[in-house]
């Protein structure tokens, strides 16, 4: 049930006007996509989105923390996450010298946060709460093997990998690594930077229609803005005029997962295709092709969320009676994943697929009681169809 998108790339479309002696046919072309995600002007690259490939490595190398329980410490974590500019967080030196952080931009986006510092102080409680339950719930348990109540950990079965788990089942690593795929990059993409408060902000629309470029830049503010989005998803690939995907932790990996899905193949180049002809219209100040660009990705990216959350769940009740390292891993990426859905972004739409409170309540599901110790696969069937009704899939596409 994968909708059918109509591209406007190639269309031309013929207006007609009758003078009462003869008639007219007046061609407007409609701006038409690159072949790659390449942009020139005066013979230099106008595509820019270092910031984004920063925050994505840093997430990477938090990522690769969160399981260093011998030398990784609260504040050594908090470092990776909230950086400040010189301190030695990172392997990677350019990491250090930055002024960027990952916690800053956690639910930041103008659309959904700028006038909700309520929630948005609540949701990087929960990155930093997560934080700290690794290094105080899990890291010293590292060793034990856990059970019902008990952090420690657990092994898949038939010597398959170890897992690292709170006292209620849960892997706070996972938890955060999935979480920012919502928190972070993608309300990044569709609440902020694909946001029209952002790409039209000021002056920005006139500034583009005249090529004002950004003062010692090769770009217009709005050609910057859509390429930052453009970043967080490719951002961490060698060439983006011919991405790979799985290059990150992220968005890119997880578009990767759900492309190589036969239900959902061919949503990589309805992905990479919008961004494409989005920067193109907006090269030719064809902000109607732009905007429905836009409702494309907001309906495309937002479905990698909503697909991977019903899948994990979907596959964690497989092996939930008889394997709880392999259900736990699967029930803790179903976790982060639900708890991005509060990130997503309806086409036409100034709202989410799911609200905050909506997704609490998920979370809240997830966690009562012994958390996965004791969910039911009736608990899983029931959230999974909730999800699987607000998008465009089927239970059945989405969880195998």
């Amino acid at each position: 049930m994968r909708k059918v998108i109509l591209s406007l790339a190639m269309v031309t479309v013929l207006l007609s006007c009758d003078n009462n002696d003869n008639e007219n046919v007046i061609e407007t072309p409609v701006t038409t996509a690159p072949s790659t995600y390449s942009f020139v002007r005066n013979g230099t690259s106008s595509v820019s989105f270092s910031g984004q490939t920063t925050r994505i490595r840093m997430g990477d190398e938090l990522a690769a923390a969160l399981k260093n329980s011998s030398t990784e410490t609260v504040a050594s974590l908090n470092g990776k996450f909230a950086h400040i500019e010189g301190e030695s967080n990172f392997s990677e030196a350019a990491l250090n010298v930055s002024s960027k952080s990952v916690r800053s931009k956690v639910a930041a986006s103008i659309d959904f946060f700028s006038a909700n510092s309520t929630d948005a102080g609540a949701i990087k409680a929960d990155f930093d709460s997560w934080i700290v339950g690794q290094v105080e719930n899990v890291f010293p348990y590292w060793d034990q093997d856990a059970s019902e109540g008990i952090a420690g950990k657990l092994q898949e079965a038939g010597g398959g990998p170890v897992r690292w788990v709170n006292a209620k089942g849960l892997e706070y690593d996972q938890a955060i690594v999935k979480g920012l795929i919502g928190g972070l990059m993608t309300d990044q993409i569709l609440n902020n930077y694909l946001s029209t408060a952002v790409l039209d902000a000021a002056s920005s629309t006139a500034d583009n229609d005249n090529d004002v470029l950004v003062s010692g830049e090769n770009y217009t503010n709005m050609e910057h803005k859509w390429d930052e989005a453009f970043g967080y998803m490719y951002g961490n690939e060698s060439d983006v005029t011919s991405p790979v995907l799985n290059v990150d932790q992220y968005l890119n990996k997880y578009l990767n997962r759900v492309e190589g899905d036969s239900d959902f193949a061919g949503i990589a180049d309805d992905i990479y295709d919008a961004f494409k002809l989005g920067r193109a219209a907006i090269v030719a100040k064809d902000y109607n092709t732009r905007d429905l660009q836009v409702n494309i990705l907001k309906e495309k990216i937002s479905e990698i969320i909503g697909i991977r959350a019903v899948y994990y769940l979907q596959v964690a009740k497989l092996t939930l009676a008889n394997d709880k390292g392999t259900s736990f891993h699967d029930l803790s990426e179903g976790f982060g994943f639900i708890y991005s859905l509060q990130f997503t972004r309806q086409p036409n739409s100034t709202e989410p697929y799911f609200t905050k409170a909506e997704v609490d309540g998920f979370i809240d599901t997830l966690m009562v009681g012994a958390g996965f110790w004791d969910i039911t696969p009736a608990t899983l069937d029931e959230m999974s169809n909730t999800i699987t009704a607000k998008f465009n899939f089927t239970l059945e596409q989405a969880g195998s």
